[in-house]
């Protein structure tokens, strides 16, 4: 839809209410507990509109807001979001400064109005390696963390100052002082005891990964989490701050509808979901081969 037709208050009415009907339907149906996003696009869209860097990345941030809304309203239980990478620390000072400052405006509108965390119940998790976080954004993160962690209704994880590299090393040191404490024995080492002990141990599994912009890349982003079976990766050639509620919605059935087939079909044919299992195997093996050389 043009932007020129989207701005029509009739246009955004008839909108806002096919998205509510929709989204009630949804949470008839299953509906992925977790989904990650890569918000990519935002320094694109500001050369393209013609605008200075912080505001492309001012309306990537609006963009979040609204797309967790559809989320949270469609039933998910927990959002990750790729807010800034480590890799992040190597951009120019002025890009940096003025991502921090943008953090801590942000932030300090969600827990000062509140409207969306109260709305759902959101408890907010800052999720990173905070010793690289200057002191007066990590003083707001932490605060926006304190001031919902008594929210149980649904989760969103700010991912700040992270790569799932770090994560998984993350995961590894906090193994081996529990070893060392004794509260863990070697023998019981093994896949899940790594996932527990990554920064997102206490979140539903990775059901679905969304990046935006159409580069076929993780950006070293929950590689672990969606290497396994039953996570499913969208690709979308638009750019973070033109990713629209109806985008999310569009993608929410689409995976409604797999889950749903498969299930009607394991029920009705338990053979052919025998080779569709087998599929799905090779699938995973390709995905993983896949985030292993990302």
């Amino acid at each position: 839809m043009t932007d020129w037709l989207a701005s029509f208050p009739l246009t955004q009415r008839v909108m806002e209410m096919g998205k509510v009907q929709i989204c009630k339907s949804l949470r008839t149906g299953p509906v992925p507990q977790h989904i990650g996003f890569i918000m990519d696009g935002n320094r694109t869209y500001a050369k393209i509109k013609h605008i200075e860097l912080k505001e492309g990345h001012s309306a990537g941030f609006e963009s979040m807001a609204r797309i967790l809304e559809v989320c949270y309203d469609c039933g998910v239980k927990c959002a990750s979001v790729f807010a800034f990478s480590i890799e992040n620390y190597k951009r120019s000072s002025y890009e940096i400064q003025w991502l921090m400052e943008l953090a801590k405006t942000k932030f300090k509108q969600v827990v000062g109005n509140g409207e969306i965390c109260e709305q759902f119940g959101i408890q907010i998790r800052i999720l990173g390696d905070l010793d690289l976080v200057p002191d007066d954004v990590k003083q707001v993160l932490l605060q926006a963390q304190e001031i919902t962690k008594h929210n149980t209704r649904a989760v969103l994880n700010v991912c700040w100052s992270y790569t799932s590299r770090d994560d998984m090393t993350h995961s590894i040191k906090e193994i081996l002082h529990k070893v060392t404490k004794n509260q863990l024995k070697v023998k019981d080492i093994d896949e899940d005891c790594i996932s527990k002990n990554l920064y997102t141990g206490d979140s539903p599994p990775l059901d679905l990964l969304i990046r935006t912009s159409g580069v076929y890349r993780l950006s070293d982003f929950m590689l672990w989490e969606s290497s396994k079976e039953g996570c499913d990766i969208e690709i979308l050639d638009v750019l973070w701050p033109q990713f629209n509620a109806m985008n999310m919605v569009w993608i929410l059935i689409k995976w409604s509808f797999s889950k749903t087939y498969n299930v009607k079909n394991k029920n009705l044919n338990p053979k052919a979901t025998s080779n569709i299992s087998n599929d799905n195997s090779n699938d995973s093996g390709v995905k993983k081969s896949l985030v292993n050389k990302l």
